[in-house]
C-alpha cells in the first residue's frame, strides 16, 4: 500500500490566518491540528489545537490551572475573543520539528517511520515531486495504524 492510498483530503490554513478561522476548522473537521501552507500549498508545518488553547488561556492560568474554578462562565464565554487577534504565524511553535512529508509513493513502512523519527501524528503527502508537487492530503497515526493493525475476531477487544 502507498501513501497515495492512504492519504485523505486535510484542512490546510496560511501562516495569515486568523486563530478563529483556525480554531472553527478543527473543530468543524474533528481534527488535532491542521496542516500549515504556503502560497503555492505547500506543507510548511502542523498547527497542533494544543497551541491554539495556549493562545485562549491566560498564562497565569496556565501557570496555576487550579484559578481556573474561580474564574465565572462569563470569562469562560469571552476567551474566545481573542483569537481573532491572533494568527496562526503567531501559534505555531517556534522551535517545532518540520512538518514530515511523504511522496505519494512511499510506502506504509516508510511513512511509518517518518512518524516515529519525527514524533509527529500526522505525514503530509505530496502528489508528485519538486516545484509542481501538490498537497494530495495527510495520512494521520489514526488512518495508519487502522491500516497495519491485525483485525480483531472478538467485537469490543484485540
Amino acid at each position: 500500500m502507498k501513501a497515495r492510498d492512504l492519504a485523505v483530503p486535510y484542512p490546510t490554513v496560511r501562516m495569515e490566518t486568523d486563530a478563529l478561522t483556525a480554531a472553527r476548522l478543527l473543530t468543524e473537521h474533528n481534527r488535532p491540528g491542521l496542516i500549515v501552507v504556503d502560497e503555492r500549498d505547500h506543507p510548511l508545518a502542523v498547527l497542533p489545537g494544543s497551541q491554539v488553547l495556549r493562545a485562549l488561556i491566560p498564562s497565569y492560568i496556565q501557570d496555576d490551572p487550579t484559578l481556573a474554578r474561580v474564574l465565572d462562565e462569563g470569562f469562560s464565554d469571552a476567551i474566545c475573543d481573542t483569537l481573532a487577534e491572533h494568527t496562526v504565524e503567531e501559534l505555531v511553535p517556534k522551535d517545532r520539528a518540520p512538518l514530515p512529508v511523504a511522496n505519494d509513493d512511499d510506502t506504509v513502512l516508510e511513512i511509518a517511520a517518518m512518524m516515529a523519527a519525527n514524533r509527529s501524528p500526522l505525514v503530509a503527502v505530496l502528489d508528485g515531486k519538486g516545484e509542481k508537487a501538490a498537497l494530495l492530503g495527510a495520512v494521520s497515526v489514526y488512518d495508519l495504524l487502522g491500516r497495519i493493525l491485525p483485525r480483531s475476531d472478538v467485537e469490543g477487544g484485540p
